[in-house]
């Protein structure tokens, strides 16, 4: 970890600070044989991960139902905490609201949900449903009230204008040999980081509830193309450094997306 974050100007002391905070918040956990330890991702940090991964993989919006699924919560004050926690977990995972208490999405997020009201223990506290919405305005006045799709939309032109200046300048330095593994590594993780920051604001609404023209799918694109430029490259490096006190033997195909069906789609 350390070597692989010196690439990006850490120190030995702030990876160990935040190896120790990610203990903390209960994302990774320990183990020690001999001299060596070896982190892992706790279930909780594997269902973080899992649930990210398919949201920044996700290349074309998804065919929508037709039903709402809307979470009502009466939280007392004294539980004030749980109450701001659950609201950016629901915002993380696609969540609107339009109205104080009530959280609406378009998307299959029952699973989600449940998670939330186990890990909070608040069943008494909430209500779910999974419905239609029959009116009397439309599903689109639902969506404009609920998401402020063109703020996010401007987000994505910043991201574009950006990332396709630089995906030119790295396939032409990629493809002549002048850009090494570890800058590849670098570049990669700066991009997935960049790009993963809509997570918090793009609700990943199905193309039915979104406007003709979005500019998340051109960015969505541009990722794509740009993170399969690099994934080579980067994942050697990685492996490189990995390998020296591990067992690669044991990856599976879910290890790199490098051949991820919605990467190479």
């Amino acid at each position: 970890m350390i070597q692989l974050l010196k690439e990006f100007g850490h120190n030995d002391q702030s990876v160990r600070v935040a190896i120790s905070r990610m203990m903390k918040l209960g994302w990774v956990n320990s183990e020690k044989k001999g001299k060596k330890s070896y982190y892992y991702l706790t279930p909780r940090g594997v269902s973080r991960i899992e649930e990210a991964a398919s949201r920044i993989f996700k290349l074309d919006p998804h065919d929508w139902d037709g039903k709402w699924r809307m979470l009502m919560y009466t939280i007392p004050e004294e539980k004030r905490h749980i109450r701001d926690e659950l609201r950016k977990e629901l915002l993380w995972s696609g969540f609107g609201s339009s109205s104080n208490g009530c959280w609406i999405s378009p998307n299959n997020l029952e699973k989600e949900v449940q998670l939330l009201i186990e890990k909070y223990d608040i069943s008494s506290y909430v209500d779910f449903f999974v419905s239609e919405h029959k009116g009397p305005q439309t599903n689109q006045s639902l969506v404009d009230r609920s998401w402020p799709l063109k703020e996010i939309e401007g987000k994505y032109e910043q991201f574009i204008s950006t990332y396709s200046k630089k995906y030119i300048i790295s396939k032409s330095t990629v493809q002549s040999g002048q850009m090494t593994d570890a800058q590849c590594f670098v570049e990669r993780t700066n991009l997935v980081h960049e790009y993963r920051k809509f997570l918090f604001t793009d609700p990943g609404l199905p193309k039915e509830l979104l406007p003709t023209m979005w500019n998340g799918n051109h960015a969505t694109l541009l990722f794509g193309q740009y993170y399969k430029l690099l994934a080579e490259p980067a994942s050697r490096f990685f492996e490189d450094v990995f390998r020296k006190d591990n067992d690669l033997s044991h990856k599976d195909e879910s290890y790199d997306a490098v051949d991820h069906p919605m990467i190479v789609k």
